[in-house]
């Protein structure tokens, strides 16, 4: 049974504000005891390989330390249960969470600060992981647990069948894509295969997700940094319209992008491909298990996203590991963190072909040729270090990600929308998000 927390004093509009009784920051004026249990809480479907690699992590580090971890594993709604448990002044101990997800959980109060000089491996871990963790004042409010970046999935075999090259560019992408939704690839006889299999869906915002890919490359952003460290909404700026509308084109004028594109979530996407009625697929390393054994290895090959307007720039994300306000034994959630980024934890993270909860390690000492000789994840090893993007990290991404994506769903469900005009209005929704978090640019 575990006791109950004074950490919090509810819900506030839609952020909560945890504090302890006095007054003083969260979790300070906590009783501690290095016995009580750590409470783990994994974002990961219940049952599956996600949560048993979890839980071999745990059993790892129980064993090294002597600290008792119980692992929680949720998937739906997990945002949802821990506001619940956040109202019951009751939080998990310890979080395995998006990286994208920092800024929220820090504005929400349910975040205590990491000291790294307390972690004997954080000078091993990389410089970008360190920073996709810290808050825009510069705190280190979680801590990598696991790296990904997005690469380009194409079916080999289609393409060798058509004599046509891997593309180096947009205009590449583009004329293979067009051959893939034209020329029968898979040589059924009907045109009933889609060039670019695309996540367009409004859902938590995967359509912005899914195009950040091709925004970044082409040189275009979401919002600006500016110099006093404020932001300016990005969206209508010519090098992001350039590559919403290039984008665009592939499903508006070319035919390139899956039909019901706008209603697909990653599932979707995911089964699509799969079932092979897709020739390029822009997603990250987690899903070669599975491609694998329903398409086959030999059938689909595994390349660095070709430059764009700009550079080759990708969606850079991953987990990272949250240190919960309130915890009874804060001595724990330390040595937990500084575990997760051992060569030890990460070694055990990487482990097995399904679900393995490190994809690409973020403990300079672990060699991803070594624990993965397969030449595939050093591709994708060698995208993350030197093209990854990490979303900005700013107190709420959660509404920049959402307008973006409903924007974007709708200029590739609606063809005759105009661009400019629909960017210009996502400019403006935009600049009063970032006004309301603060961080708005005059």
């Amino acid at each position: 049974m575990r006791k109950s927390r004074r950490i919090g004093t509810g819900l506030i509009v839609s952020a909560l504000v945890l504090t302890g009784c006095s007054g003083s920051p969260a979790g300070t004026n906590i009783a501690q005891d290095t016995k009580a249990p750590l409470e783990l809480w994994t974002r990961t479907t219940p049952g599956q390989a996600g949560e048993a690699a979890t839980k071999r992590l745990a059993e790892a580090f129980e064993k090294a330390t002597g600290f008792k971890v119980q692992v929680t594993a949720i998937f739906d709604d997990f945002e949802t249960k821990l506001a619940q448990r956040a109202a019951q002044r009751d939080l998990p101990d310890i979080v395995m969470n998006d990286v994208a997800q920092l800024g929220t959980m820090k504005s929400q109060g349910l975040l205590r600060e990491v000291d790294l000089t307390k972690l004997k491996n954080a000078p091993d871990v990389i410089e970008q992981g360190l920073n996709a963790t810290k808050t825009p004042d510069g705190k280190q409010y979680g801590l990598p647990f696991s790296a990904q970046a997005a690469a380009l999935l194409i079916r080999k075999d289609w393409r060798e069948k058509l004599g046509l090259p891997v593309p180096q560019d947009w205009a590449g992408i583009a004329s293979l894509g067009k051959a893939f939704a034209t020329q029968d690839p898979d040589g059924n006889g009907k045109n009933d295969t889609a060039g670019l299999v695309a996540t367009m869906s409004t859902k938590r915002g995967y359509a912005s997700w899914y195009f950040s890919n091709f925004l970044w490359a082409g040189g275009g952003d979401f919002i600006a940094k500016q110099g006093d460290g404020k932001y300016k909404p990005a969206m209508s700026t010519p090098e992001s319209a350039a590559a919403v509308q290039w984008f665009r084109d592939l499903a508006c004028k070319d035919n390139v992008i899956q039909p019901g594109s706008v209603s697909m979530a990653t599932p979707a996407t995911n089964d699509l491909f799969e079932a092979g009625k897709g020739g390029m697929y822009v997603v990250a390393s987690y899903l070669l298990s599975r491609f694998d054994k329903s398409l086959g290895k030999d059938k689909y090959e595994v390349v660095p996203m070709p430059k764009g307007a700009k550079n080759a720039d990708v969606l850079a994300e991953g987990n990272g590991t949250y240190l919960m306000a309130g915890s009874p034994n804060q001595a724990g959630q330390d040595a937990f963190a500084d575990f997760s980024i051992s060569p030890e934890g990460q070694k055990i993270g990487m482990e097995g072909d399904a679900g393995p909860i490190v994809q690409l390690p973020v403990n300079k000492k672990v060699d991803i040729t070594q624990q993965r000789p397969d030449a595939r994840w050093k591709t994708y090893n060698d995208i993350y270090t030197t093209s990854g993007h990490y979303a900005p990290s700013i107190p709420n991404w959660t509404p920049v990600r959402q307008d973006t994506a409903d924007t974007i769903s709708s200029l590739i469900a609606d063809c005759k929308l105009d661009t400019k005009a629909e960017l210009s209005k996502l400019d403006t929704k935009l600049a009063e998000t970032l006004r309301q978090q603060g961080i708005g640019a005059s």
